[in-house]
Formats: C-alpha cells, structure tokens, sequence
C-alpha cells in the first residue's frame, strides 16, 4: 500500500471511533446526567524525505485522533416528585462509594437499600459530607434536602450530601453511562455553594437529532473512505499488472 493508502486508513480508524462516540450519545440519550461526547482529531502533518517534492506539492495530512471532548452543559431537570430525585444545577458532582473506590455522578436517581442507606441505581452508598454512607432513620418519610446539600428529616439534621468539583472535569474518566473516575492528577475539592434541587433529576445533555444528524454525515464520510480505498486498491492492481506484463 502507499501513501495515499495509509491516509484513507487513517481517517478510517479515526471515523470508526467518531462513530462509537456518536453512537454512545444516541443511545444515552434518556440517562439522567449523561454528558455527550464528541471525538477530536486534527491533521499530523509529514514530507516525504528522499525525493524533490512535485510541483504544487503539500505536505502529507494524516488523520490524529487527538481525545474525546465532553460537553458540560448541564441538561434540563425533569421534576419527578420523589425526595430522593436529587439534581445539580449548576457544576458538581455527588460522591458515591463503589467497590473501586470513590466514584463521581450527577445521576442522582436514588433510592433507600433494605438498609436504610441513600443509593445510586448500582447500589453504590452516596457519601455525605462526612465520608461516610448517608442512612436516613427507619421509618422516617418527610425527607426534606435543602440548596445547599443539608438533609433532614422527622428525626432532625441528618447530615449533609457531599458535593464536589474538579480543576478539569474534561480529564474525568467515564465508566459505564452514570460513574466517573477521577485520573491520579486530579482531586477533588469540596464545591463550597452548591445548588441541589430536590425531587427532579437533570436529564442528558444529548441532543437526539443532532447525533442523529451527525451519525448520518459520519457514516457517508466512511463509506466515502472506504470507496477511495477500494479503487486505490484497484488502481494499485493494475498498475501491478501492467509491470507484470511489460517483463
């Protein structure tokens, strides 16, 4: 193969992965939390070395798969009713404690285990304020938690959510569609004014009909490659044959 070959190939691997991002968009569109994703990629610019360069000759473009870009624009809230609907508006994350370790999430569908503890829809115990798991008194069901993350109840104060925010959320390590992971260069600090909303819950940020839009365009723009790399392959061929012949 030469180099035209090898820079088809390029976008291809490139538009392939462009084509999982658009499609984990699309399929969490209903997540509550959920943040879309979009692919980077740029231009690696290269010379041929050994040979004059042809008369209005370029360098050399191959397609960089550069990182995946997240858009933190928060989604709009879907008021459910139920106190344990808990939504951010505005940066932040709750803090849940999972078998891996601490995990971040602005899923705050939760809901009480069998024992009384405040849980995401994995079982994960949300922290409080504390480190410690949130556990609500059996029994008690005037579940009030106020703007700033405090929670009481019929008992009285029972603690505070733990809210937390990140220098760089883009560096956030996604796992499964609700978790987030934070990367050894990245800790998380306390968010010092945050904006709970009870009984709601923030939906995805996904806009349904643009990935839909973009999915389209992405997928001709393969076949596009995939067609070039075909006839180059041809081209490739008979260009073999004829030399072929010619001894």
């Amino acid at each position: 193969m030469d180099t035209p070959g090898y820079i088809v190939l390029s976008r291809l691997a490139a538009q392939r992965r462009a084509t999982d991002v658009l499609a984990a968009n699309i399929a969490n569109a209903g997540t509550p939390g959920f943040k879309a994703s979009q692919a980077v990629f740029a231009a690696e610019l290269t010379r041929q070395t050994g040979i004059d360069a042809p008369r209005g000759g370029q360098s050399l473009a191959f397609t960089q798969d550069r990182a995946t870009w997240r858009n933190m624009a928060n989604g709009s809230l879907q008021h459910t009713g139920n106190p344990l609907d808990l939504a951010l508006s505005g940066d932040g994350y709750f803090v849940v404690n999972t078998p891996r370790g601490e995990r971040f999430t602005r899923a705050g569908h939760f809901t009480l285990s069998p024992q009384s503890q405040v849980v995401d829809p994995d079982g994960n115990p949300v922290l409080s304020e504390a480190g410690e798991p949130l556990t609500l008194p059996p029994g008690d069901v005037r579940i009030e938690v106020k703007g700033d993350g405090s929670i009481g109840s019929e008992s009285g104060p029972l603690g505070r959510l733990r809210v937390v925010r990140f220098e760089d959320p883009q560096k956030l390590i996604a796992e499964g569609n609700r978790l987030l992971a934070a990367p050894p260069d990245q800790r998380p600090e306390p968010e010092l004014a945050p904006r709970v909303v009870q009984g709601a819950v923030e939906e995805s940020n996904v806009s349904a009909v643009a990935e839909l839009t973009r999915l389209t365009a992405g997928m001709r723009e393969f076949q596009f490659a995939s067609q070039f790399l075909e006839k180059e392959g041809e081209r490739l061929g008979s260009a073999v044959d004829r030399i072929l012949k010619r001894r």
